[in-house]
């Protein structure tokens, strides 16, 4: 054995460090994400001690706000942190592959592609629907969108330019057609819409989270399997090719994540703008760009956003409970100026 051999090689070293700093911000984020929900399940328009809440969930049968705690504000809470875990993880696989950091749900079109057949859902209420079909009517939505660019992007493979020019053009067009059945709809109607096209998690309940839960126990776990793919393609096609990746096979599996994660979060929580955008942003200031170590960091950002702003919406301005859309967007928005200020630099 040479001497050199038996030191520590710098790349070692720098890898250990990496690991080390993940599982920092894995812990932290997740002590942060508990003390969240356990500060949410005390505040409300009916507040509560930690200890009384304590009690309700593990005696509900002996507890004068168990209904509180277990109907009304744990199911709204956990649909929160679902939302935005799924939209963080989905913006940080289109960012990943379209290699562009201003890509989010909004830039291919899911999210209006939802919104549109949400609003067309909304607008035939009144001919005896049941409303309990509205999510399942959004994702539909979300995914014949995601089809429809696909579809008009492919010319001899898909090109992420093209997906991206496609997805603003569509985007823009669905826009304009939900703003139509909007206003041709009935005050109800449109209300309802509005409320939706906001992002709210009021009234939330169990099916909802139940509802929810299945896509990411399917959707997360299978990008993951992707994620030495995904960071090939951070590379470039070239370099991508080059290590053998299959491109269009990875790039379609990818996407199907993407818009089954989005599709389904925007389908129980509406349209909430932006999360897909920043979350994976502040994932990668923190653990760098490896998709492995970004996309369960972006997740848990992306469920403490979704969780403060629904916080927020419900006793910032009681008696009122506001739509969490508000205030994600309120955040989001400069945050993408900041994005174009930066990238335009």
């Amino acid at each position: 054995m040479t001497p050199s051999s038996s030191l520590p090689h710098p790349a070692d070293d720098d890898g250990k460090s990496r690991a080390s700093r993940h599982a920092i911000v894995l812990a932290l984020l997740g002590l942060a994400l508990l003390a969240s929900v356990g500060l949410s399940l005390t505040l409300g328009s009916f507040p509560t001690a930690f200890d009384e809440v304590v009690h309700a969930l593990m005696a509900p049968r002996h507890s004068d706000i168990a209904f509180i705690v277990w109907e009304l504000r744990l199911p709204r809470l956990l649909l929160a942190v679902l939302v935005g875990a799924a939209l963080a993880v989905a913006g940080a696989i289109l960012q990943g592959i379209v290699r562009n950091p201003l890509a989010s749900p909004d830039v291919i079109g899911i999210t209006s592609g939802a919104a549109l057949a949400a609003v067309a859902f909304l607008a035939l209420i009144g001919a005896g629907l049941d409303r309990h079909w509205l999510p399942a009517s959004a994702l539909g939505g979300a995914l014949l969108s995601a089809l429809l660019v696909f579809s008009l992007a492919w010319r001899r493979g898909l090109s992420p330019s093209r997906m991206v020019l496609v997805g603003i053009g569509l985007s823009a067009a669905m826009g304009a057609m939900t703003t139509l059945l909007i206003v041709i709809s009935d005050d109800s109607a449109a209300m309802g819409a509005y409320v939706w096209l906001t992002g709210s998690l009021y009234a939330a309940q169990w099916p909802d989270v139940m509802g929810l839960l299945p896509w990411l126990l399917v959707a997360v776990p299978l990008c993951l399997t992707q994620s030495r793919h995904m960071d090939a393609m951070a590379l470039g096609d070239h370099v991508a090719l080059g290590l053998g990746v299959n491109l269009l096979r990875s790039r379609l599996l990818l996407m199907a994540c993407s818009v089954a994660l989005a599709g389904a979060a925007v389908a129980f929580a509406g349209g909430l703008s932006f999360v897909g955008l920043i979350a994976p942003h502040i994932a990668a200031r923190l653990v760098g760009r490896g998709f492995a170590r970004l996309a369960p960091v972006a997740a848990l950002i992306g469920a403490l956003i979704v969780l403060y702003a629904d916080l927020l919406g419900r006793v910032a301005f009681l008696p009122k409970d506001l739509p969490a859309g508000i205030f994600v967007s309120g955040v989001g928005a400069p945050f993408f100026v900041y994005l174009l200020y930066r990238s335009r630099r």
